[in-house]
């Protein structure tokens, strides 16, 4: 008997051990089949939603949020009419004679003044916490610095030649850059259509944009203003007094006469003018204005895009193309 339950014990151990044998050897081989197990390494955090990005805009580098959804708009009218052509509504925008003008209505309807062109409120923008300030290179330098402390901040070129970079630069802050490259793709087509709808008509025609500034006729130099919409993309010819001027320059009424312009567009804006608010009627009124050709021959056209259009952006671009064929076509 004791024979017999030493024997089963034995056969029993041994059942035991080699059950534990197989076991681990089972183990082993799963292991081996994935050497990277991830539950053996540590977890690795997700990367910010919002982590700064880089963006370049004239040959410059800013860091920006991944998502920049308060922008305000300071000093640069040109950027608030980049946001009207991309439907961008700022959190903080600029007014104009303590509004916000007509011209801006569709991105307006939600933003905040932040003060006129040149007298940023710095109180205001601090409290909308903005992800990005979109200034003006107007700015004086102690005027950009004190912007830079409360976010990353653009000096949006106030140059018309600059104008696509200054489109491409809001479409990229905001994620529309397809429409913005849209735009763009469209206006060149436009431009083509333009230039072949008018022909040779105005070839031996002296074309001229000026603004009633404080009462005074300003003419701009040929990249400035409205005027490379006339001179470089229509391909008129450049009057030999744009072409001479540095920067804004005031016209007395004896040299504008001089000029002699064919064809004349005028922008005046009350709020340029509200020294001299019958600056317009006066200058219409000048006998010596109104021996030119242009008014002899009931070519002037006054105010044919808003007047607060600032002459090298996407909107002005755009909308004087549009009224410039017009008028010209006549």
């Amino acid at each position: 008997m004791r024979t017999k339950l030493a024997s089963i014990g034995a056969l029993t151990l041994l059942a035991v051990v080699l059950s534990a044998c197989g076991g681990k050897q089972a183990d082993t081989t799963q292991g081996a089949a994935t050497p990277a197990q991830p539950a053996a390494t540590a977890p690795v955090a997700a990367p910010a939603a919002n982590e700064p990005r880089t963006i370049k805009y004239l040959d410059k580098e800013y860091k920006v949020p991944a998502k920049a959804e308060n922008i305000v708009i300071t000093g640069a009218l040109e950027a608030m009419e980049d946001a009207i052509v991309l439907d961008v509504k700022p959190k903080g925008a600029i007014s104009v004679g303590g509004k916000f003008p007509p011209m801006f209505a569709a991105i307006t309807g939600q933003s905040q003044s932040i003060g006129e062109k040149t007298q940023p409120n710095l109180e205001t923008i601090v409290k909308l916490k903005p992800d990005v300030i979109l200034g003006t290179s107007k700015f004086p330098a102690e005027t950009a610095e004190k912007l830079t402390k409360i976010a990353t901040t653009f000096p949006v070129s106030h140059i018309s030649t600059h104008w696509e970079a200054n489109l491409r630069l809001l479409g990229e802050l905001t994620g529309k850059q397809a429409k913005a490259e849209e735009v763009l793709k469209q206006y060149k087509a436009d431009t083509e259509a333009a230039k072949k709808q008018l022909g040779e008509k105005l070839k031996d025609k002296k074309v001229v944009a000026i603004r009633v500034r404080s009462g005074n006729i300003a003419i701009y130099p040929a990249d400035v203003f409205f005027n490379p919409s006339l001179y470089t993309d229509l391909g008129l010819a450049v009057p030999e007094e744009v072409k001479a001027a540095k920067a804004q320059e005031t016209l007395s009424v004896e040299k504008f006469a001089q000029m002699n312009p064919d064809y004349l567009f005028i922008q005046f804006s009350e709020d340029e003018n509200t020294d001299k608010p019958t600056a317009l009627q006066d200058l219409q009124n000048n006998p010596i204005i109104k021996s030119t050709n242009a008014f002899k021959n009931g070519k002037v056209f006054v105010n044919v895009v808003d007047p607060l259009a600032q002459g090298g952006t996407a909107w002005s671009k755009i909308n004087f193309l549009k009224a410039a064929v017009t008028n010209l076509s006549k």
